[in-house]
């Protein structure tokens, strides 16, 4: 009979090591098992590394520039088209003054109301050689120092030619609207005063101008005079009122959009 042959060794499993990791005087390596799919795909794909959008931020950086540039040509061009309009031209704004205000009734009633009729001639004057002014209807309200309501009217439009004085007359009377007692009070004093009322008048309306071919926007204008007293007639006479320290100043009202100045 044969003898049978057995290892004289059990041979080492995956991943061990016989007589601590050594088997006959050798190491044993790990055997190497093949990478997954996951890993494979994973070593094979380059990082995400987001890249800046240059183009877009250069095309917003070119616009913001010929932008500016632009405006600042169009501001230049109106520059020098102005300075050389005001050299043509010589443009001077109208000048206004109050030639006389006579006050034929001026009182309070019982029910608080101001009582009026009032005189008022105001000299418009343009002192330009070349430029036409267009007035719009001209609103005129005449009140105290204090602001309170005497009375208002209106004249209709009108051309100013070069180098010419207009006479604008106008009727003022009271809208009959009832003063706070305050008001009253402070009125029916410089009625009685020997001074007079000291009175303030406003005239307001739009205008445009016209250089030779060109025409300009209508603009609207304030006209203020102050230094006016007019004393309140006793019967049935008008009185004349001092008009020798009357200082009319006229005012561009220039509308942007939702504000005046």
């Amino acid at each position: 009979m044969a003898d049978r042959v057995y290892p004289s060794a059990k041979p080492a499993t995956n991943g061990a090591a016989v007589g601590g990791g050594v088997n006959g005087g050798a190491a044993v390596a790990n055997p190497a098992f093949p990478p997954t799919k996951g890993q494979s795909y994973g070593a094979s794909r380059p990082a995400y590394r987001p890249q800046p959008r240059r183009h877009r931020r250069s095309c917003c950086c070119s616009c913001c520039i010929w932008t500016t540039i632009t405006i600042l040509i169009i501001i230049l061009l109106a520059a020098v088209a102005g300075i050389i309009l005001y050299f043509l031209y010589r443009p001077h704004r109208p000048t206004f003054t109050v030639s006389a205000l006579k006050v034929a009734t001026l009182n309070l009633t019982s029910s608080s109301t101001v009582v009026s009729a009032i005189n008022l001639n105001v000299n418009a004057k343009n002192p330009n050689k070349k430029i036409v002014y267009y007035y719009d209807p001209i609103f005129v309200s005449v009140t105290t120092d204090d602001d309170i309501a005497v009375g208002d009217a209106s004249l209709p439009s009108f051309t100013h030619r070069t180098k010419n004085t207009t006479l604008l007359k106008f009727a003022v009377k009271s809208s009959g609207g009832q003063l706070d007692d305050a008001s009253v009070s402070k009125l029916r004093s410089d009625i009685r005063s020997k001074s007079g009322v000291p009175l303030k008048i406003k005239l307001e309306t739009k205008v445009k101008a016209k250089m030779g071919a060109l025409k300009t926007p209508k603009i609207q204008i304030r006209v203020t005079c102050q230094g006016i007293k007019a004393a309140a007639p006793r019967g049935k006479t008008a009185t004349t009122a001092s008009t020798a320290n009357a200082k009319c100043k006229v005012d561009w009202r220039v509308k942007i959009w939702k504000w005046t100045f």
